[in-house]
């Protein structure tokens, strides 16, 4: 058994227990958004983009699936589309800062909870604890890309 493996496998739900909480999502709240179209902006990135190709690979699901979604993403001003330089027939998507505040206060982890846990750390641990988080997403999305 890989023990850095298993160290993950033990701690990542964890984290996810302690922060997660249910929530209710619907078109009728504030932000006007389902659990899928919650799930979708919780796997962009204001910084980073990613191709709408990737994403659903990543969702399992076929581009033409996802396309509705991410037009209605767009008109609500959560996400943007770019044209990829290189190729002009292709977009690459990622969130907007509205997009971002969308995902926060609909995300499964609960933002009093999460703070909670990180002011239970030092600040150089807190920063440590993030940057590791930012490693492993970095290198889950790198996965992602590769296939």
């Amino acid at each position: 058994m890989d023990q850095d493996v298993y160290e993950v496998q033990r701690l990542y739900p964890m984290i996810y227990l302690a922060c997660h909480i249910d929530h209710v999502r619907s078109s009728s709240t504030k932000w006007k958004l389902s659990s899928h179209d919650s799930s979708i902006l919780a796997h962009l990135d204001v910084k980073e983009s990613i191709t709408p190709r990737a994403l659903a690979n990543h969702l399992g699901v076929v581009a033409s699936t996802l396309s509705a979604a991410l037009t209605r993403l767009t008109g609500l001003g959560y996400i943007e589309s770019t044209t990829i330089e290189r190729d002009r027939r292709r977009k690459e998507i990622r969130l907007t800062p509205l997009g971002a505040q969308a995902m926060a206060s609909t995300s499964v982890l609960d933002a009093d909870r999460v703070g909670a846990v990180l002011n239970r750390l030092t600040p150089p641990e807190r920063r440590s604890a993030i940057k590791g988080l930012a490693l492993l997403a970095k290198a889950a999305r790198g996965l992602e890309e590769s296939k």
